[in-house]
């Protein structure tokens, strides 16, 4: 089976109102929906676009505009829904600072079906500027979701730098990874690219990243955003020698590519290598501490 997957790399604007942020998100994905795209990522953050609409004192504020959007989350999630069943596509629909109560928040990453539904995957570890805020808290739940497109999953941004979840994601049948991701500088665009490289070698899997782009110097979190969206691939037979299937220049609003299911159970049973199946010789008793000798 084969599915083709579209990965934004989304210019921040200042919209003027929730409807107006929803007609930019909206133009975006019908463009991808008219490419053939049948999964569509949108990156990290994207909801705190939908804040420039906030008074000047609040949307300067993080903390305050967190608070301040919660009015609209409802609609955020019906957006969300509608623009995945108008399209028949899945839609990981960015993330969104959801209240988890008791004044905090999980940086939580929608994932609308063609049906309607919606499922969700929280950010599993802060980066140094979530930790900051004070009120953003950690997801306590990875999963893996069953779709007619195979089993997806999605790690935001930070948690695709840490090899476990996206291997027991891996572990529970997802072929492809999902990340919505948001940086501010270019090392940390490269962390984002590398370990979404890695990922994808280790586990013989796809792994779609879309960003955020551009200047938005009105809001803390967005100010400064970075990077290319870009698929990636195993590096082996039949597949790109870089692991590279799609990325985004300059000037692109979007990257795609058509990702071939079929070839990479093929890659995993008779590939040049079989990074997937030896994973555990790693886990070997007597390897789980290193020695330490004199040289």
């Amino acid at each position: 089976m084969s599915v083709r997957v579209a990965v934004a790399r989304y210019a921040i604007g200042e919209p003027a109102d929730f409807a107006a942020f929803a007609d930019r998100v909206a133009a975006r994905v019908d463009a991808a929906a008219r490419a053939g795209a049948q999964c569509v990522v949108l990156p990290e953050y994207l909801a705190l676009e939908a804040a420039a609409a906030q008074e000047h004192a609040v949307r300067a504020d993080f903390v305050r505009s967190l608070d301040a959007l919660q009015d609209q989350r409802g609609d955020y999630e019906a957006f969300a829904r509608e623009l995945a069943r108008r399209h028949s596509i899945y839609l990981v629909a960015g993330t969104f600072l959801a209240a988890h109560g008791d004044g905090r928040y999980r940086n939580r990453a929608w994932l609308a079906t063609p049906e309607g539904a919606l499922a969700f995957q929280d950010k599993l570890t802060l980066t140094g500027f979530e930790r900051a805020s004070g009120v953003i808290e950690p997801g306590d739940a990875i999963k893996v979701f069953d779709t007619a497109i195979g089993r997806i999953a999605i790690d935001v941004c930070y948690d695709i730098e840490f090899p476990l979840y996206a291997r027991a994601q891996a572990e529970a049948g997802a072929n492809l990874l999902l990340v919505p991701s948001c940086t501010d500088t270019e090392a940390g665009a490269s962390r984002v690219r590398i370990g979404c490289q890695a990922r994808a070698l280790e586990n013989q899997a796809f792994v779609a990243c879309a960003v955020t782009a551009g200047v938005a110097d009105w809001s803390p979190a967005l100010d400064r955003n970075t990077g290319s969206a870009a698929i990636y691939t195993p590096v082996d037979r039949g597949f790109p020698a870089d692991g590279i299937a799609a990325a985004t220049g300059e000037r692109d609003d979007w990257a795609w590519a058509d990702v071939d299911l079929d070839a990479l159970a093929a890659a995993r049973r008779e590939g040049q290598v079989a990074n997937a199946a030896d994973w555990p010789a790693q886990q070997r008793p007597a390897l789980a501490r290193a020695r330490v000798e004199r040289a």
